[in-house]
């Protein structure tokens, strides 16, 4: 068919500028559906598929010149024509394409020579005599009902892009509201202040973890994974809130990234050599303690009240006056964490703790250590050459001499930067908070990681 099926249409494909739309076929429900419409429109609703296959509509039934495949469109389906009442009539099933099969066939029955194409068109579309055309009445209802949908339709496209634009920014402002290290990352104050780390060291954390851990949940991406928890200390629960999951799931992520986290970084803690610390010794230390070789100290981390009754008497600190895990931690003459000793019930006092830390290994013949008055191992460090410097005691005397005077006041002087390093170790408050019965299994690991990324900060020791 080379020829407009619509009734009434003369178009042919020579007509310059109009285009030929196949009807819709195919088993998908979209074109089915679209192809119902059109024949509905068309008024063909009896047409066979092997018609249907053959026939065109023409682009003068469309508003826009153009068939559109967009079901908002008023496009989407043919809809200018100019029926006849007849046309319109549902029992009128001889239709165009019937009166032009019929009229080929008895051509070639009859060994008729075939009409012109301007003669074919005009018996296709000649009107019965019975055909009544529309009424002008009738025709100018439907055209202003036709103009009055389409500008109703204009502005309902233009509130509907309106809306969209404003869905696309409200998105936007809700991943910006969204707690996530994508939020922080370009704020340097608030990523220090998280996670206690500037940007590169973050960077430099994330690309060594990247192949040691797996993501826990996909909504948190790997750099989340690290956010807060050692840094302020909060619980669960709090950053459950904050990121949008459950608190399992938290959970999962502690326990799963904090031991990966200390395989990782525990090198950072390192034991140095003689000639290192020799090396880097702050000019404080040079005039009175140039053979020192570290300062120790011990602190404790509270946790919560246990309930197994052996346990709680382990973790009993009778200086703290509540249940504690103690730990020991050694620093170099510049300020940086060289050892830090497994966890211990509070009850344990300094002395223990230091000969079996496995701490007095480390050491090598005529090295210092520095102490407070609570170190009572001079004996211990004297069987591996060690020499122990603490203050003076002031028991069963009246007074101590000028000189001893002296000598504490320059040992207290730089044997404070202990006591310095642990604070800013303790900066990740995970360290001042009571930690949960649930996680004291996993403290020992915490504890390496907070030492390890004090030791990436600025030394608290001026050179």
């Amino acid at each position: 068919m080379s020829g407009c099926c619509v009734y009434g249409c003369t178009n042919r494909y020579s007509t310059g500028g109009l285009k030929l739309y196949r009807i819709p076929r195919g088993p998908r429900p979209f074109q089915s559906n679209r192809r119902r419409l059109w024949l509905q429109a068309i008024k063909r609703v009896d047409w066979n598929e092997d018609i249907i296959k053959n026939a065109r509509v023409c682009s003068a039934h469309f508003i826009s010149g153009e068939a559109s495949l967009d079901s908002s469109s008023p496009d989407f389906v043919p809809s200018l024509f100019m029926y006849t009442k007849q046309s319109q009539n549902p029992n009128a099933k001889m239709d165009r394409y019937h009166r032009k099969r019929r009229r080929a066939d008895t051509a070639a029955n009859q060994n008729v020579t075939s009409e012109t194409p301007e003669q074919e068109c005009s018996m296709d579309h000649c009107p019965a005599e019975e055909d009544i055309p529309v009424p002008k009445r009738e025709y100018d209802d439907l055209n202003l009902k036709y103009s009055q949908l389409q500008e109703e339709y204009v502005n309902l496209r233009q509130e509907f892009d309106t809306l969209r634009a404003e869905n696309v920014k409200l998105k936007e402002e809700l991943q910006k509201s969204t707690f996530s290290y994508t939020t922080v990352k370009c704020n340097i104050g608030q990523l220090s202040f998280l996670t206690g780390l500037t940007s590169v060291v973050f960077e430099w954390l994330i690309t060594k973890m990247m192949g040691s851990v797996e993501r826990i949940h996909n909504k948190l991406t790997v750099e989340d994974h690290l956010l807060m928890k050692l840094r302020l200390g909060l619980c669960n629960t709090d950053l459950a809130y904050r990121f949008q999951v459950s608190k399992t799931t938290l959970s999962n992520v502690l326990r799963s990234w904090v031991p990966a986290m200390a395989l990782v970084l525990k090198p950072l803690i390192k034991w140095p050599s003689k000639g290192a610390v020799l090396k880097n010794m702050p000019k404080i230390f040079k005039r009175n303690f140039r053979r020192c070789r570290c300062i120790i100290d011990c602190t404790d981390i509270f946790i919560a009240r246990p309930s197994n009754l052996t346990s709680r008497a382990q973790t009993w600190s009778n200086y703290k006056h509540n249940n504690t895990i103690e730990y020991l931690i050694s620093i170099t003459p510049a300020g940086a964490i060289s050892f830090l000793s497994p966890g211990w019930g509070g009850r344990v006092s300094d002395k223990q703790i230091t000969k079996e830390s496995g701490f007095l290994k480390l050491l090598e013949p005529r090295d210092e250590v520095l102490a407070d008055r609570g170190f009572l191992i001079r004996d211990e460090l004297a069987a591996y050459g060690a020499t122990l410097r603490i203050p003076h005691f002031t028991k069963g005397k009246k007074q101590l001499s000028a000189q001893e005077v002296d000598t504490s006041r320059q040992l207290s002087r730089v044997r404070i930067h202990v006591e310095r390093v642990i604070g800013r170790w303790k900066n990740f408050k995970i360290l001042q908070t009571v930690i949960p019965l649930s996680q004291v299994d996993i403290l020992d690991y915490v504890v390496i990681v907070c030492g390890a990324l004090t030791n990436l900060c600025k030394s608290v020791v001026p050179k």
